[in-house]
């Protein structure tokens, strides 16, 4: 309990010095839904916000990390939610992360698990945003050394799709039909049925195997707005505050805080947003009440992940919110 206790004294402390986010507004913005308990009807369920390495991050022994080791509540999986339809019960994720095992876990109560068995369909599709560790090595999972799912319907852009063919292992998930690519270009809406659809966004990123989108979900209630990777909002073309019309809720890359996170590693070549730098351009909508912003894909170095540190509570004071797993937001 000593340890856990003195890591939580030093959460507040981040790995490098984070920049002042500058003085509030007296006028306090909408704050966005806080998480809480189930929703009814078609919804998003949140599985996942932390950036490919998890928290506790692969090989990291900061404080952040140490703490999420101490202490199993701290813990984060890698960034994924699943569109959740009720009536039937339907179960779509976005991104297969390393975390999968824990995801599908995390999503048994929507359908049941079989008794005594592996269910060989836990769910009923994957959709991919792009080709880096965090988003599709799980789906190594449904192939024949484990799930062994029977075409498991896998939408993704063609490039990615030809990736997976031509490359192992995936390649197998292919030829022995654990999977079934749906090749799904920008733009063209995947009706799920329940009043919902997919739309991928093609969005700016390192594309060094594929390209990268994000999915627009459009349900009976809300449209949200999922990319929890993109390169900065300088890079849309169109501006991303133009790309944002029409819809109600935004979950958007968070993946730094400050420039000054990761020593020995420049975050400018890496890319992704500073959580400050879309506060700043997404202000005036949330402010107007015309969008509702959670930050996801959090790396470990991010101070935004002590929810009572100074980042955090300008987070809230600004309007925004830090995303949380097992919340719920309706479609």
């Amino acid at each position: 309990m000593a340890l856990v206790a003195a890591l939580m004294v030093g959460l507040a402390a981040c790995d490098g010095t984070a920049p002042d986010a500058g003085p509030a507004s007296d006028d306090p913005a909408p704050a966005p839904r806080p998480a809480g308990g189930p929703v009814d009807g078609p919804r998003l369920r949140i599985v996942g916000t932390v950036q490919d390495g998890g928290l506790p991050h692969a090989a990291c022994s900061c404080v952040r990390c140490e703490a999420a080791r101490a202490d199993p509540g701290r813990r984060r999986f890698v960034s994924s939610v699943a569109i959740v339809l009720p009536d039937p019960a339907r179960v779509f994720l976005i991104d297969a992360t390393p975390d999968i095992r824990e995801q599908l876990d995390a999503l048994r109560d929507l359908r049941g698990p079989l008794p005594g068995r592996v269910d060989r369909a836990p769910i009923d599709g994957v959709f991919l945003t792009h080709a880096h560790i965090g988003h599709y090595l799980g789906l190594a999972f449904f192939g024949f050394e484990a799930v062994h799912a029977q075409k498991l319907p896998v939408y993704c852009s063609a490039p990615l799709a030809g990736y997976l063919r031509d490359n192992g292992p995936w390649s197998q998930l292919v030829r022995i039909g654990n999977i079934e690519l749906r090749e799904s270009p920008a733009g063209s809406a995947i009706d799920l049925g329940q009043g919902v659809s997919v739309t991928p966004l093609s969005v700016p990123h390192r594309d060094e195997y594929a390209d990268t989108v994000g999915f627009v979900i459009r349900g009976p209630r809300s449209t949200i707005l999922y990319v929890p990777d993109t390169d900065s909002w300088r890079a849309w073309d169109p501006p991303a505050t133009e790309q944002l019309r029409g819809i109600d809720v935004a979950i958007v890359d968070a993946t730094f805080f400050s420039t000054a996170e990761m020593p020995g590693r420049a975050v400018e070549s890496i890319g992704h947003p500073l959580i400050a730098d879309s506060m700043d351009l997404f202000e005036p909508l949330v402010r107007d009440g015309k969008l509702q912003v959670y930050f996801t894909h959090l790396n470990h170095s991010n101070p935004a992940l002590d929810p009572n540190g100074p980042e955090a509570t300008e987070i809230r004071k600004r309007g925004f919110a830090v995303l949380e797993e097992k919340q719920e937001l309706p479609l």
